[in-house]
């Protein structure tokens, strides 16, 4: 079976900065076909700097490589990759849309959240929960939580770079694009790398030749 088409499933955009002063950022992201559905995922090494950027490439290399796996085996194989290494935070996603579903697994202090786009009967939002710990240093036990989304249905990922509640007051029709690059401007610390992954489930399972 060939991979999906990653447009097929969401659209998704990406907004980031590094630290004042500093070469490159520790806070990576990840959007990839896997199989049937599509991972996406954020990933910040510690603190800030060569150090942390090196851990988080390490991190995003395995994802990459391995993003067809599983969510809790493919963080654990992270977990080994970096042993040794200053370590990352991260949080997962693997939208199915064969299933019109979300899988999500983290690890630390990347923030999610899933804006439902029919909020009938269920809150306007849900945080998606995430264990403490350190990919590389200190993993807690795991369990991937599933839910279902529908079209329009988005969820954003957001470094410690970004301030809380930068779910509030969000541009309505706003592209993922848009929204990631809005919330960055509005809420970005500076006092830290920062990133933010915005993907909008679109739904079907569209497969390549």
């Amino acid at each position: 079976m060939s991979d999906v088409d990653v447009s097929s499933v969401i659209q998704w955009g990406v907004a980031m900065r590094t630290l004042s002063g500093e070469r490159e950022s520790g806070d990576l992201h990840v959007v990839k076909s896997a199989g049937p559905g599509v991972l996406a995922g954020v990933v910040d090494g510690l603190g800030h700097g060569a150090e942390a950027a090196s851990a988080a490439r390490a991190a995003v290399a395995v994802l990459d490589q391995h993003a067809h796996e599983p969510l809790l085996p493919l963080l654990q194989r992270c977990h080994r990759a970096l042993l040794g290494t200053r370590g990352v935070v991260l949080s997962l996603l693997l939208f199915d849309g064969a299933a019109g579903s979300m899988t999500w697994l983290g690890v630390g202090n990347v923030e999610g959240v899933l804006l439902h786009a029919d909020a009938a009967g269920r809150p306007a939002r849900t945080n998606l929960v995430t264990r403490g710990g350190i990919v590389g240093s200190e993993l807690p036990r795991l369990r991937a939580q599933v839910c279902t989304v529908v079209p329009g249905d988005t969820v954003i990922l957001a470094t410690d770079g970004i301030k809380e509640h930068f779910a509030e007051g969000l541009p309505r029709d706003a592209s993922p694009q848009q929204l990631a690059d809005h919330i960055l401007a509005r809420y970005g610390k500076g006092t830290d790398d920062a990133l933010v992954l915005v993907a909008r489930y679109v739904g079907g399972a569209g497969m390549m030749a």
